[in-house]
């Protein structure tokens, strides 16, 4: 027996090991496809895009490892039985089902390798992740001075060059407007020709400039207007000219920009369970509270009721709170128009008060149940790997059928259908429709009854889902069905005839 364990442990690591690096790829480029377009034209390093992918990669090793035992248990099955391995096994007195218990029992450790992955390395990678992911996106494009094309990338500054030589040193006709005074184009510097070179520390932008003028129209804050005719002193006019100029830009704004990684460790994704744990009970406690003290907020902005509540602090008697309430008929008409200004104000202010404790309720709820959620994928991931072996194993052992193919077709169908039952659960129990155990655990309870059923049918020997019933069933579907169509048209004349 240890020899067979041995070898279906063998055949099993292998198309495992294939298999998850297939899927992490496969979940990567979907999650590249979403942010391409903060990636492109950024000029970004090699090792942040790289330190990227390790970080994105990292987070999606949970969902790929039960796509790697649907996949792996599926080939391995379905391999051994294509070349009627499980039969000779099957012949010397060896049941399925002690077939399957090594590489359950594999499967197990691997469920729990993947719980301790998502409960430890997940969160840190998710943070780094998202921290070096915004660092991108708030990168400014490459530095890119095409000619003919105003540029716009430095701050206060806009650039046209004319034309350039070919190697984008040598420029001629530059066009430079400093906006730094925020009074439109009213400092301009151009020069016919001039070189553009970057600082060896790629700190600075450099232009030398040649033959050229300085025009500058900016508003002078200084002096004052002294009469509509004379606005010389408010708007001078200076124009100067150079043979040589230089200017420099800085390109620090350029430069990757390391934002603080603490920003996004109160993320329910950042967090292990222990820290959901305590996060979910704060929530609770803080939901109880405030469900406890809307009634006594309610009363309390009711002035009325709140000399009943607090007999020891009364300022009136009762008559006089039936005064002001318009109960006697003894009052004035100004002192009727304030008894209805404060009963309007007494009313806005309860409805003021409800609004703002249902919404601060129904944002401690969503709060709720987003940590809530979390806290039952990382259990639901790792359950989830038995399951899909109790799939694949089974299902592989009784459609015979090995190799790629149908494995992988078989996969993907399962998969999606897993995939898109977890996602109505969590929305469902976001959305406070179910409980949140029952939501997220949803995709388990309709995948239990699949895995006892093909269990059941695989350690019985059924051939109900073999692969060669199926063709032959197919075959002679494909044979018959003309035949039937043709004695149905001859049916169909014969009764229009009689007719």
């Amino acid at each position: 027996m240890k020899i067979i364990y041995r070898y279906l442990i063998k055949k099993f690591l292998a198309p495992f090991i294939l298999s998850f690096f297939f899927a992490v790829f496969i979940l990567l480029m979907q999650w590249l496809w979403k942010y391409v377009d903060d990636l492109v034209g950024k000029g970004l390093e090699i090792r942040y895009i790289l330190k990227l992918l390790v970080y994105a990669s990292s987070t999606m090793v949970p969902m790929a490892i039960p796509l790697a035992v649907l996949l792996s248990s599926l080939m391995t099955f379905g391999n051994l039985g294509e070349r009627y391995e499980i039969v000779a096994i099957k012949s010397a007195g060896i049941p399925i089902k002690k077939l399957m218990m090594p590489l359950a029992m594999v499967t197990l450790i691997i469920g729990c390798l993947a719980f301790a992955f998502s409960n430890w390395v997940v969160p840190k990678s998710f943070v780094k992740m998202k921290s070096l992911l915004v660092d991108i996106q708030e990168q400014k494009p490459a530095l890119n001075i095409e000619e003919g094309i105003f540029y716009t990338g430095f701050d206060d500054f806009t650039i046209h060059i004319g034309k350039k030589s070919g190697n984008n040193e040598q420029i001629e006709n530059v066009l430079i407007y400093d906006h730094s005074r925020n009074q439109g184009n009213t400092t301009m510097t151009y020069a016919k020709r001039g070189t553009m070179k970057m600082t060896p520390d790629k700190r600075y932008l450099l232009f030398t400039l040649y033959d050229g003028f300085h025009w500058d129209e900016s508003r002078n804050s200084n002096n004052r207007k002294v009469s509509s005719q004379n606005t010389s002193s408010y708007y001078p006019l200076m124009r100067a000219t150079f043979k040589e100029q230089y200017k420099r830009f800085d390109l620090s704004s350029f430069q990757m920009q390391k934002s603080d990684d603490s920003f996004f460790e109160g993320s329910n994704q950042a967090m292990p369970i222990s820290e959901l744990g305590t996060q979910i009970d704060t929530f609770k406690t803080a939901i109880k509270k405030l469900s406890l003290n809307v009634a006594e907020s309610f009363l309390y902005n009711m002035y009325f009721f709140n000399l009943f509540i607090k007999p020891k602090e009364k300022i009136a008697t009762v008559d006089t709170v039936l005064y002001y309430y318009g109960l006697k008929d003894d009052f004035s008409v100004p002192e009727q128009k304030r008894v209805l200004i404060f009963a309007q104000q007494s009313s806005q202010n309860c409805i003021n008060s409800i609004n703002f404790t249902y919404d601060d309720l129904n944002f401690r709820h969503i709060s709720l149940w987003s940590y809530q959620v979390e806290y039952q994928r990382k259990f639901t991931l790792a359950i989830a790997c038995l399951l899909m072996f109790f799939i694949g194993a089974p299902l592989g052992s009784l459609i015979r059928k090995g190799g790629l193919g149908v494995p992988l077709v078989i996969t993907v169908l399962f998969f999606t259908f897993y995939f898109v039952i977890s996602i109505i659960g969590e929305k469902v129990a976001k959305g406070s429709v179910f409980p949140v155990i029952l939501g997220m655990w949803l995709s388990t309870l309709i995948l239990l009854p699949i895995c006892a059923v093909l269990t059941r049918q695989a350690t019985e020997d059924s051939s109900s889902l073999s692969w060669e019933k199926w063709s032959e069933w197919m075959r002679e579907f494909i044979k018959k069905r003309p035949h039937i169509l043709f004695k149905k048209l001859k049916d169909d004349e014969n009764t229009t005839t009689v007719s």
